[in-house]
């Protein structure tokens, strides 16, 4: 946008406060996103603090001038580290922030600029941002402070269309909070008031959405930003999209680019004769698979129309084989995308025959460490992945799902299917406690959020632990049914909340007081049924640690004969600590990051757990006298 100085028509009653004698107030801070303002990593301001910017920038060009292109792939850039140093610029109350921008990929919370902690009911801070359809302003301010803060998101009615140039504001006058698109009045709410409440500390971010524990960097342009520490009238709101309105008419960049994957062929659900291929591209095109048990890939498997996501499901295929595949789509343009040929193997036949699977789960945010576990664990070739959910830190930032998760699990899981369950935070920041992207990406047995499915002699039973589990429960109902029919040698059920755990806050903080549960209350209504149908092993995740149990039988640890506990949790997320005693049901706890490997034997089971850096830390072994 224009500086209110060039803008002549402009007078001093189109702002609410008091302003120097001049046709227009100058703002505290003002950026112009082009080539003549950046010097090396650095986006010189106007007025105001500069911008250190990440190294995944571009220029933009249209017909009208420059934009900065910002990747989606780190924060667009950081104004301070901390608030506080540069509290001079920051608004105490009334503000006008104003922008040009351009979303290129929606997601559930994007952000243009703001200082910002939402975590969980701590809000403080304000952001001018972006949803999957339309802009948003966020504020928390002393008036309608509920204790830790309270954050009213301002949601606008216009719809944006990727690609295109936006006139954004948003205006606070101390009562009233007005969003404005392309000059017109958007969305208003009178829920805050005062001045506004500011977190402790908090990065001042450009091009993203960041606080202490969520990072949502911006895939698109910024033209221009400023911010006031006045608020603005409709009028000079009007009349500043008026001085650039050209910009609104010009039309949207081709925001696809070039086809090619946002997420790379992975599988699903192997069977003895079927593998269930998925991939993601940036344009619709169409859906082939070419595979066969040479690298020759004779054979084809086609899907019906045209889409970005992908799905094809082969079958026919011979148990316990080695097959070849690779991927095809051809968009309408005629471009054709082709993958690496990639293998798999089916499910074995003989219940008899050896296997070993792979464990991990909380691989969320943070994609080197998975990366790895993932590397380490494709060097073992287990037949199938196990995941105990947590795949992503925010299961509503699809980022996170096609950028941290598939990109850094690729190479195990485009070779060997993996079968998670859902964790707390695959149906976190979504406003109905669903996982969209969750089921999106996965392809499991009905209903896919409680399933089961077997192995030569396993038999696996996953649930949904976010959801109820008490004896009248759905999920609870079906378990005892489907234990009570298993014939397979090993029961071993999978979901994310742990029935027992040693944890030191997540269920008391026993670092302050020696009154805690250990363990999930309302997941351990389930253990009766473990106990009655002969469960061997009970995998979770949520504790972002590692921890075997003993044998427990009604509460009490035993020597053998019931299930044992398990919790692999650290396959990414921030690693937690133990409590500072040992309770009675503990056998092996680890502070690290770290994934597991099972062989199954006939009735002999082995486990091995292995660290970030592959070396092994715990094992045991449970066998069975033949009946």
């Amino acid at each position: 946008m224009r500086r209110l100085t060039a803008i002549l028509l402009l007078t001093i009653s189109t702002f609410a406060s008091p302003l120097l004698a001049h046709d227009g107030p100058d703002p505290v801070a003002h950026w112009k996103f082009r080539a003549e303002s950046i010097d090396g990593d650095t986006l010189k301001s106007r007025l105001g603090p500069d911008v250190k910017l990440a190294t995944d920038h571009a220029i933009a060009k249209d017909d009208l001038g420059e934009s900065l292109l910002f990747s989606g792939q780190q924060t667009g850039g950081v104004l301070a580290d901390d608030l506080k140093s540069v509290a001079e610029f920051l608004p105490k109350r009334d503000f006008t922030v104003a922008a040009w921008v351009a979303v290129h990929s929606p997601t559930e919370w994007g952000g243009i600029l703001g200082a910002i902690q939402d975590n969980g009911n701590a809000e403080q801070g304000w952001i001018l941002g972006y949803d999957q359809q339309s802009f948003y302003v966020g504020l928390a301010t002393k008036g309608a402070d509920d204790g830790d803060g309270k954050m009213t998101y301002l949601k606008g009615q216009t719809k944006y269309e990727p690609g295109k140039l936006y006139h954004v504001v948003a205006v606070y006058d101390g009562k009233l909070l007005e969003l404005y698109v392309n000059g017109k009045l958007d969305a208003s709410s009178d829920e805050q008031s005062g001045e506004i409440l500011y977190p402790k500390s908090a990065p001042v971010v450009v091009g993203g959405y960041r606080d202490s524990n969520e990072n949502h960097p911006m895939h698109g342009r910024i033209r221009e930003l400023s911010l006031y520490d006045m608020a603005a009238k409709a009028a000079w709101v009007a009349h500043d999209f008026e001085h650039g309105q050209a910009l609104a008419k010009l039309p949207a960049f081709d925001v696809s680019g070039p086809l090619s994957y946002i997420i790379k062929p992975y599988l699903q659900y192997g069977t003895q004769t079927g593998m269930t291929m998925m991939w993601r591209t940036n344009k619709k095109g169409t859906t082939v698979v070419r595979y066969g048990e040479t690298d020759a890939c004779t054979k084809q498997v086609e899907a019906a129309g045209a889409d970005e996501m992908h799905e094809v499901r082969i079958e026919g295929l011979t148990p316990d084989t080695q097959y070849f595949y690779r991927t095809e789509t051809v968009a309408a343009d005629g471009a054709k995308l082709t993958s690496d040929v990639l293998t798999f193997r089916t499910a074995i036949d003989d219940r008899d025959t050896p296997f070993a699977f792979a464990v991990m789960s909380d691989t969320q945010g943070n994609p080197a460490v998975s990366g790895k576990l993932a590397e380490y664990a494709w060097g073992q070739r287990p037949s199938f992945l196990l995941h105990a959910g947590d795949l992503v830190n925010t299961g509503s930032d699809d980022r996170q799902w096609t950028h941290e998760f598939f990109s850094s699990m690729n190479p195990l899981i485009s070779r060997v299917p993996f079968y998670p369950v859902i964790g707390n935070h695959e149906t976190y920041r979504y406003k109905d406690g669903r996982s969209i992207n969750y089921y999106r990406y996965m392809s499991l047995p009905d209903p896919e959020y409680y399933y089961t499915f077997r192995y030569a002699n396993t038999q696996f039973f996953m649930i949904d632990t976010n959801q109820k589990v008490d004896p009248q429960s759905e999920q609870y109902k079906w378990l005892e049914r489907q234990l009570a029919e298993s014939t397979a040698v090993w029961k071993i059920v999978c979901h994310h909340h742990p029935a027992y755990s040693s944890d030191g806050d997540d269920y008391g903080n026993l670092w302050k007081t020696n009154k805690g549960t250990h363990g999930d209350l309302r997941v351990r209504q389930l253990a009766p049924l473990y106990e009655k149908y002969h469960v061997d092993i009970v995998w979770s995740g949520h504790i972002h640690s590692y921890e075997r149990t003993w044998p427990i039988k009604e509460n009490k640890a035993v020597q053998d004969g019931a299930p044992v506990y398990m919790i692999t949790g650290g396959g990414g997320g921030h690693l937690e600590t133990a409590g500072p005693t040992r309770p009675y049901f503990q056998n092996n706890i680890y502070r690290g990051h770290h994934w597991a490997m099972v062989y199954v034997n006939h009735g002999k089971l082995e486990f091995k757990a292995y660290d970030l850096d592959n070396h092994l830390f715990d094992t045991f072994t449970i066998e069975k006298k033949a009946k």
